[in-house]
């Protein structure tokens, strides 16, 4: 009788503070020193502060351990924190990568336009970044937004990017949906 494989045990660490190197240094460093391992991390500046992201990997007593240190500090280095334990990422091997570009004049109304025509037809969103800038020539401001999205298996790709550029040229959105592709091929 063979044993069971044990399963791959998650930490997702969500971390805010005003030291985008510190942040990532202090939870990196915690995560090696408890035996843990740095499976994912994103990190972004927003403002004055940075948002941190891992996906750390261990077994239950290492993911324990780390928990248990990360309020002592995020006090000691002045910065919040909020952990969730998850599972492992599920496969969809027949789920297709697209990417969306958006530029537009700027509305607080088109993140969740968009979101909502992606749930509407049962897209699920990967990866988002949305930036604002004032546009040297006119002064006003713009929005550039890159969603990576899958699209189920079965899909219709052709009608899906009909539908995409019909709803964002009912938006006034400059938009564009493709494939994903590997950044470095």
């Amino acid at each position: 009788m063979s044993t069971p494989p044990v399963r791959e045990q998650f930490l997702v660490i969500s971390a805010l503070g005003p030291n985008a190197m510190e942040l990532t240094n202090v939870l990196c460093r915690a995560s090696h020193e408890n035996r843990c391992a740095v499976v994912s991390t994103r990190l972004s500046r927003h403002g004055e502060f940075s948002a941190l992201v891992l996906q750390v990997s261990g077994n239950w007593d290492a993911l324990a351990r780390l928990e248990s240190s990360l309020p002592a500090l995020a006090k000691k280095h002045a910065f919040s924190v909020n952990v969730i334990r998850s599972g492992a990422a599920n496969n969809r091997p027949q789920a297709l990568p697209y990417v969306a570009y958006v530029s537009s004049v700027y509305r607080p109304d088109i993140l969740n336009e968009l979101c909502q025509f992606f749930i509407d037809h049962h897209v699920e969103l990967e990866n988002l970044t949305c930036d604002t800038y004032q546009a040297p020539q006119t002064g006003g401001t713009m929005l550039n937004a890159t969603l990576t999205v899958t699209l189920p298996a079965g899909t219709q790709i052709s009608w899906l990017r009909d539908q995409f550029l019909d709803f964002a040229d009912a938006l006034n959105l400059d938009a564009l949906i493709e494939p994903w592709r590997p950044q470095n091929p």
